[in-house]
């Protein structure tokens, strides 16, 4: 027990080294997998598994154990239980049992207004109930239905918490750096009040509407990513959805001065965050180092010379190496990549080694490929 306690001790002091600015004893390795990708692993039915909270205490020690992480990869991206109860008609279960985000309206464009004005109550009396059919009915029923999914929620949370303390001490962890969740505003207008098609729509025929409505949500957005217990090392989630598809012009007018605000205030209040930097953002990355320094950017596509060039010595770069290249090709392959990545954005540090995609399918890595990377990022990146 206490050969493991003192490895974890090390692989803490890997990520807090980079927190703080120094150059670690060797590349910390971070791997992502949502809980259903071990679930396969594991060969357990992913319909069913997702049900079985008591059977999560498994899954997770089989991500803590099986994947050559410094970190427990398991990774519970949506509880469907919670769902279930408040009746989601925004997150589904397939019929392969993955959790679906289909495009649904939460706000009609002619209620921009409404919202503006108070965002907690029309949350609460519009979008809610149109979003999660059990809360479509009255009042009474709608507290109790709201009630009952919060409290699943909190006790599912707090088990999967216990779990991983245990966990990281038997196989000598490093702390689970992810401390809560926030969302740009602009993301949030788009995502779950008005569609990527309505929100397309609306910067070109409601601009200044779609700008208030960025600034409304901000406090919320606030709110979300700030806990007591928030710090550089407990850090606020956010991923980052619609920059990508936008004109330039159009992410600086509506994206980028909410989505600042966010960092900046998140920053002010000693959380640290850790960006989920999705799709092709090359031609923001000027933007980004804008940002306070020591933003953890997890990047999915992009040039890594060019991304460490203009964002590496002010910030921590992670991601850019290939899911697919872990599905599709060799051993000698997948590691020849690392390698590559490695040796590009490694020197000087601020370099986390991690993938550039969640794995959410058994087919979308291949876990003994997966398993040969990371134990050749851990000795090949020693400083």
């Amino acid at each position: 027990m206490e050969e493991m306690l003192a490895q974890a001790r090390e692989r803490n002091q890997l990520f807090q080294d980079i927190d703080e600015g120094k150059i670690p004893k060797r590349v910390p390795v971070y791997t992502w997998m949502d809980i259903t990708y071990i679930m396969q692993y594991a060969d357990v039915d992913l319909k069913e598994a997702q049900w079985d909270v008591g059977g999560f205490r498994d899954m997770i020690e089989v991500g803590g154990k099986s994947f050559a992480s410094d970190i427990n990869p398991a990774t519970f991206t949506r509880l469907y239980p919670v769902y279930k109860i408040l009746g989601a008609k925004n997150f589904i279960m397939g019929s392969g049992g993955q959790i679906q985000h289909p495009e649904i309206i939460g706000m009609e464009v002619d209620e921009y207004d409404e919202m503006i004005k108070d965002p907690y109550k029309f949350m609460h009396d519009k979008v809610f109930p149109r979003l999660y059919t059990n809360l479509d009915t009255t009042p009474a029923r709608r507290a109790m239905v709201f009630a009952k999914a919060q409290k699943a929620f909190f006790d599912i949370m707090e088990h999967i918490g216990k779990v991983n303390v245990e966990v990281n001490a038997k196989y000598g962890l490093a702390d689970n750096r992810v401390l809560c969740q926030s969302i740009a505003p602009f993301d949030q207008v788009a995502d779950q009040f008005r569609s990527f098609s309505g929100i397309s729509t609306d910067i070109r025929r409601h601009p200044e509407k779609v700008i208030a409505a960025c600034e409304a949500v901000l406090p919320m957005m606030l709110k979300a990513g700030i806990r007591p217990d928030s710090s550089p090392s407990k850090k606020t989630f956010i991923p980052l959805h619609m920059a990508p598809y936008m004109r330039e012009k159009d992410f600086e007018k509506f994206y980028w001065p909410t989505f600042k605000k966010l960092v900046d205030g998140l920053v002010e209040a000693g959380a640290g965050v850790l960006l989920f930097v999705e799709h092709d953002w090359t031609r923001f990355l000027d933007y980004l180092n804008e940002l306070p320094k020591g933003i953890h950017m997890m990047f999915e596509y992009g040039d890594p010379k060019e991304i460490k060039e203009k964002v590496g010595k002010k910030h921590i770069i992670s991601g850019l190496y290939p899911l697919t290249l872990l599905a599709q090709g060799t051993k000698k392959e997948c590691i020849d990549k690392a390698k590559e990545i490695i040796d590009i954005l490694a020197p000087g540090g601020n370099y986390i080694f991690s993938f550039d995609k969640v794995a959410l399918n058994l087919s979308d890595a291949n876990p003994e490929n997966l398993i040969a990377v990371n134990e050749f990022v851990r000795e090949y990146g020693v400083y």
